[in-house]
Protein backbone atom coordinates (compact mmCIF):
# COMPACT_ATOMS: atom_id res chain seq x y z
CA UNK A 1 0.00 0.00 0.00
CA UNK A 2 2.91 2.32 0.52
CA UNK A 3 4.14 2.01 -2.53
CA UNK A 4 0.95 2.45 -3.87
CA UNK A 5 0.65 6.09 -2.32
CA UNK A 6 3.42 6.99 -3.56
CA UNK A 7 2.93 6.42 -6.77
CA UNK A 8 -0.41 8.29 -6.36
CA UNK A 9 1.63 11.38 -4.65
CA UNK A 10 3.88 11.61 -7.68
CA UNK A 11 0.93 11.98 -10.15
CA UNK A 12 -0.60 14.62 -7.35
CA UNK A 13 -3.65 12.58 -6.14
CA UNK A 14 -3.51 13.40 -2.49
CA UNK A 15 -7.58 12.41 -2.32
CA UNK A 16 -6.47 9.31 -3.10
CA UNK A 17 -3.44 8.69 -0.99
CA UNK A 18 -5.63 10.36 2.10
CA UNK A 19 -7.80 7.39 1.31
CA UNK A 20 -5.11 4.64 1.30
CA UNK A 21 -3.50 6.62 4.63
CA UNK A 22 -6.94 6.09 6.44
CA UNK A 23 -7.39 2.59 5.51
CA UNK A 24 -4.06 1.52 7.08
CA UNK A 25 -4.82 3.54 10.04
CA UNK A 26 -8.52 1.53 10.18
CA UNK A 27 -5.95 -1.66 9.68
CA UNK A 28 -3.94 -0.94 12.76
CA UNK A 29 -6.49 -0.15 15.04
CA UNK A 30 -8.50 -3.60 14.14
CA UNK A 31 -5.66 -5.10 15.05
CA UNK A 32 -4.70 -2.98 18.18
CA UNK A 33 -8.43 -4.14 19.26
CA UNK A 34 -7.96 -7.60 18.34
CA UNK A 35 -5.06 -7.97 20.70
CA UNK A 36 -7.25 -5.53 23.53
CA UNK A 37 -10.03 -7.85 23.06
CA UNK A 38 -7.36 -11.18 23.12
CA UNK A 39 -5.94 -9.59 26.69
CA UNK A 40 -9.29 -8.75 27.99
CA UNK A 41 -10.96 -12.46 27.06
CA UNK A 42 -7.81 -13.85 28.85
CA UNK A 43 -8.19 -11.53 32.19
CA UNK A 44 -11.72 -12.73 32.59
CA UNK A 45 -11.43 -16.16 31.59
CA UNK A 46 -8.60 -16.32 34.63
CA UNK A 47 -10.80 -14.14 37.19
CA UNK A 48 -14.35 -14.98 36.53
CA UNK A 49 -15.94 -17.50 39.03
CA UNK A 50 -19.79 -18.52 38.77
CA UNK A 51 -22.42 -17.16 41.09
CA UNK A 52 -25.82 -17.84 42.26
CA UNK A 53 -27.10 -15.02 39.63
CA UNK A 54 -26.51 -15.00 35.95
CA UNK A 55 -23.57 -13.24 34.85
CA UNK A 56 -23.76 -10.61 31.60
CA UNK A 57 -20.11 -12.03 30.42
CA UNK A 58 -20.69 -9.56 27.47
CA UNK A 59 -20.82 -6.61 30.00
CA UNK A 60 -18.22 -7.88 31.57
CA UNK A 61 -15.75 -8.67 28.67
CA UNK A 62 -16.95 -5.55 27.09
CA UNK A 63 -15.68 -3.39 30.67
CA UNK A 64 -12.12 -5.35 30.93
CA UNK A 65 -11.85 -4.15 27.22
CA UNK A 66 -12.11 -0.74 27.83
CA UNK A 67 -9.75 -1.10 31.21
CA UNK A 68 -7.24 -2.91 29.05
CA UNK A 69 -7.52 -0.23 25.49
CA UNK A 70 -7.27 2.58 28.51
CA UNK A 71 -4.04 0.95 29.99
CA UNK A 72 -2.56 0.43 26.67
CA UNK A 73 0.58 3.28 26.22
CA UNK A 74 0.00 2.30 22.25
CA UNK A 75 -1.71 4.62 19.89
CA UNK A 76 -2.86 3.69 16.10
CA UNK A 77 -1.70 7.28 14.93
CA UNK A 78 2.01 6.90 16.18
CA UNK A 79 2.02 3.10 14.90
CA UNK A 80 4.97 3.13 13.51
CA UNK A 81 3.63 1.49 9.64
CA UNK A 82 1.76 5.16 9.86
CA UNK A 83 4.52 6.60 10.38
CA UNK A 84 6.03 5.15 7.50
CA UNK A 85 3.30 5.37 5.32
CA UNK A 86 3.45 9.10 6.13
CA UNK A 87 7.29 9.23 5.91
CA UNK A 88 7.49 7.47 2.42
CA UNK A 89 4.56 9.93 0.33
CA UNK A 90 6.38 13.01 2.42
CA UNK A 91 10.27 12.04 0.87
CA UNK A 92 7.90 12.57 -2.76
CA UNK A 93 8.20 15.87 -2.70
CA UNK A 94 10.28 17.18 -0.02
CA UNK A 95 13.16 14.31 0.73
CA UNK A 96 15.95 15.16 3.16
CA UNK A 97 13.29 17.49 4.45
CA UNK A 98 11.74 16.73 8.45
CA UNK A 99 7.91 16.07 8.25
CA UNK A 100 5.89 18.82 10.03
CA UNK A 101 6.55 18.60 13.96
CA UNK A 102 9.16 16.41 13.63
CA UNK A 103 13.10 17.43 14.29
CA UNK A 104 15.26 15.18 11.65
CA UNK A 105 17.11 13.08 14.74
CA UNK A 106 13.22 12.13 15.10
CA UNK A 107 12.96 10.84 11.35
CA UNK A 108 16.10 8.73 11.72
CA UNK A 109 14.49 7.29 15.06
CA UNK A 110 11.48 6.20 13.97
CA UNK A 111 11.70 5.79 10.20
CA UNK A 112 13.39 2.17 10.87
CA UNK A 113 10.44 1.13 13.87
CA UNK A 114 9.36 -1.65 13.28
CA UNK A 115 6.87 -4.18 14.96
CA UNK A 116 8.59 -7.23 14.02
CA UNK A 117 10.14 -9.21 16.80
CA UNK A 118 12.28 -11.41 14.69
CA UNK A 119 13.64 -11.89 11.51
CA UNK A 120 13.96 -15.61 11.23
CA UNK A 121 11.65 -18.45 12.05
CA UNK A 122 13.48 -20.06 15.38
CA UNK A 123 12.09 -23.58 14.24
CA UNK A 124 12.97 -23.60 9.85
CA UNK A 125 15.74 -20.60 9.74
CA UNK A 126 13.96 -19.20 7.24
CA UNK A 127 13.96 -15.56 6.68
CA UNK A 128 10.41 -14.52 7.62
CA UNK A 129 9.84 -12.16 4.63
CA UNK A 130 10.45 -16.32 2.95
CA UNK A 131 7.78 -17.83 4.67
CA UNK A 132 4.85 -19.71 3.19
CA UNK A 133 2.18 -19.31 6.13
CA UNK A 134 3.35 -16.62 8.93
CA UNK A 135 1.77 -16.39 11.87
CA UNK A 136 3.00 -14.89 15.13
CA UNK A 137 2.13 -15.30 18.85
CA UNK A 138 -0.22 -12.56 20.16
CA UNK A 139 1.91 -12.96 23.85
CA UNK A 140 5.01 -12.41 22.04
CA UNK A 141 4.72 -11.39 18.65
CA UNK A 142 7.21 -13.61 17.62
CA UNK A 143 7.38 -14.76 14.02
CA UNK A 144 7.01 -18.76 12.44
CA UNK A 145 6.51 -20.65 9.87
CA UNK A 146 3.02 -21.98 10.81
CA UNK A 147 2.98 -25.85 10.14
CA UNK A 148 6.51 -25.90 11.67
CA UNK A 149 4.98 -24.05 14.99
CA UNK A 150 1.83 -26.21 15.28
CA UNK A 151 3.72 -29.34 14.91
CA UNK A 152 6.03 -27.89 17.47
CA UNK A 153 2.96 -27.47 19.48
CA UNK A 154 1.15 -31.16 19.02
CA UNK A 155 4.61 -32.40 19.88
CA UNK A 156 3.96 -31.09 23.93
CA UNK A 157 6.34 -27.99 23.34
CA UNK A 158 4.91 -24.69 24.71
CA UNK A 159 7.93 -22.39 25.28
CA UNK A 160 8.56 -20.46 22.28
CA UNK A 161 11.30 -21.39 20.52
CA UNK A 162 12.93 -17.82 20.11
CA UNK A 163 15.88 -17.89 22.34
CA UNK A 164 15.80 -16.06 25.67
CA UNK A 165 11.90 -15.74 25.22
CA UNK A 166 10.17 -17.04 28.49
CA UNK A 167 6.59 -16.51 26.74
CA UNK A 168 3.89 -19.96 26.81
CA UNK A 169 2.34 -20.74 23.71
CA UNK A 170 -1.45 -21.29 22.92
CA UNK A 171 -2.18 -23.06 19.07
CA UNK A 172 -5.20 -20.39 19.65
CA UNK A 173 -2.90 -17.68 20.14
CA UNK A 174 -1.06 -18.24 17.14
CA UNK A 175 -1.99 -16.40 14.39
CA UNK A 176 -1.92 -14.78 10.99
CA UNK A 177 -3.68 -11.15 10.34
CA UNK A 178 -3.55 -8.46 7.28
CA UNK A 179 -1.37 -6.24 9.44
CA UNK A 180 1.20 -8.95 9.97
CA UNK A 181 1.69 -9.46 6.09
CA UNK A 182 1.65 -5.84 5.64
CA UNK A 183 4.72 -5.93 8.73
CA UNK A 184 6.45 -8.59 6.49
CA UNK A 185 6.04 -6.86 2.84
CA UNK A 186 7.54 -3.86 4.61
CA UNK A 187 10.42 -5.62 5.70
CA UNK A 188 10.76 -7.18 2.44
CA UNK A 189 11.01 -3.73 0.98
CA UNK A 190 13.70 -2.64 3.26
CA UNK A 191 15.16 -5.51 2.56
CA UNK A 192 15.69 -4.82 -1.27
CA UNK A 193 16.10 -0.90 -0.34
CA UNK A 194 19.17 -2.13 1.57
CA UNK A 195 20.70 -4.69 -0.81
CA UNK A 196 20.41 -1.87 -3.66
CA UNK A 197 22.31 0.50 -1.14
CA UNK A 198 25.23 -1.99 -0.71
CA UNK A 199 25.24 -2.63 -4.50
CA UNK A 200 25.36 0.85 -5.32
CA UNK A 201 28.47 1.46 -2.18
CA UNK A 202 30.19 -2.05 -3.40
CA UNK A 203 30.38 -0.24 -6.80
CA UNK A 204 31.88 3.29 -5.97
CA UNK A 205 34.42 1.76 -3.93
CA UNK A 206 35.77 -0.13 -7.03
CA UNK A 207 39.21 1.05 -7.95
CA UNK A 208 39.03 2.29 -11.54
CA UNK A 209 41.05 0.08 -14.36
CA UNK A 210 43.97 1.06 -15.06
CA UNK A 211 44.83 2.47 -18.83
CA UNK A 212 46.00 0.40 -21.04
CA UNK A 213 50.05 1.15 -22.26
CA UNK A 214 50.08 2.04 -26.13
Amino acid sequence: MKEIAVDLERNNQSEMVKQLEDAVAELVEAHENCLHYSSAIQSVGDAYQPGAELTDLKKLLDTEFEKVKANSSSSPQNHPLIHQFRQAVWNVHHAGQPMPGEEQEDIVMTSTESNIKNLKCPLTGKPITELTEPVCSLDCKHIYEKNAILNFIKRGSFKCPEAACPKMLQAKKVICDPLLLFEIEEQRSLSRQTARTDVIEDFTQMEPHEEASP
